[in-house]
């Protein structure tokens, strides 16, 4: 048996259990290997449906000149699968993003425009729309695109669900676009109201790469607070040891983001007495190998 074609190999990520982070044994944690995705990450689940979708109504055909910012890994997602339907795609990211990143999307074909490190990734987004409306640019939106959430919808949280027979109490997540938190809450509240749905977020002046407080002009219009249960604030510090401990103790290379999020989770043990905590770990660490992350 084989797979027709590399989408086919996006979601049915591993869960895996946590066994040196957490010493309560009535909490059991499980770390979600989105790293296995064949884009390394777990923005593949939203660039695929988000590409998929726009094509199927439509909106978008070979001809068509694909924009969007990026930190990165939603970057590298929909290089991927743009080329793979045979569209180009051009993707904006602050200059101080990693190499290794940059690299990856110029290797599946796209092309990469570098915005000034002090303007962030609000810098890409502005940079983005203003070539959607001078230039017809058509922008997929990961910040406003409802495929985005519904990618998480309709895979990730029926995956999480699956894998513990029903059984997860609490599922937490880095926030940055939002997607994965929002789908994936839509679908876990439907099944159990009770499951409690936990957001990672940084602590002021923390700048953790996927992670983000935004300001209110820039919060991602699929955010819904009803849909988050919690949110709990990680410092930089807390992230990059974590993310470190991952890779020392569990076996676990990931990026910050993933070390925020099990760092939140960890945090979240220490309020519970039982249940099964569900954390994302997004990406693969050696994204950040040209960064002082594991220095």
């Amino acid at each position: 048996m084989y797979a027709k074609s590399i989408v086919d190999l996006i979601g049915n990520t591993p869960l895996v259990k946590a066994n040196h982070l957490i010493s309560n044994k009535n909490i059991t944690l499980l770390l979600k290997l989105e790293g296995n995705n064949p884009g390394g990450s777990v923005k593949d689940r939203a660039a695929y449906n988000m590409i998929k979708s726009a094509l199927d109504r439509g909106e978008i055909n070979k001809t068509s000149k694909l924009i969007e910012a990026t930190s990165g890994n939603t970057g590298i997602a929909l290089a991927m699968c743009a080329k793979l339907f045979g569209l180009n795609i051009s993707l904006v990211m602050p200059e101080n993003s990693t190499v290794e990143r940059v690299q990856t999307m110029e290797a599946y074909g796209a092309k990469v425009i570098l915005t000034p490190a002090d303007d962030g990734i609000e810098g890409s987004r502005d940079f983005a729309e203003k070539k959607v409306s001078e230039e017809g640019y058509f922008m997929l939106d990961q910040f406003g695109n409802h495929d985005n959430w519904k990618a998480h919808y309709k895979t990730t949280g029926p995956e999480i669900w699956r894998d513990t027979e029903g059984l997860v109490t609490h599922f937490v997540s880095a926030m940055g676009t939002t997607g994965t938190i929002m789908g994936t809450s839509t679908f876990l509240k439907e099944k159990n109201p009770a499951i409690q749905i936990v957001g990672a977020q940084p602590a002021d002046n923390a700048k953790i790469p996927g992670i983000r407080k935004w300001p209110k002009a820039y919060l991602p219009k699929i955010f819904d607070i009803k849909k988050v249960d919690q949110i709990i604030e990680v410092t930089e510090q807390e992230a990059r040891n974590m993310t470190k401990r991952l890779a020392k103790e569990e076996g676990v290379f990931a990026g910050m983001s993933s070390g925020g999020s099990v760092a939140t989770a960890v945090k979240l043990s220490e309020t519970m007495e039982r249940g099964i905590i569900v954390a994302i770990v997004c990406d693969r660490g050696d994204r950040y190998l040209s960064s002082d992350l594991f220095s």
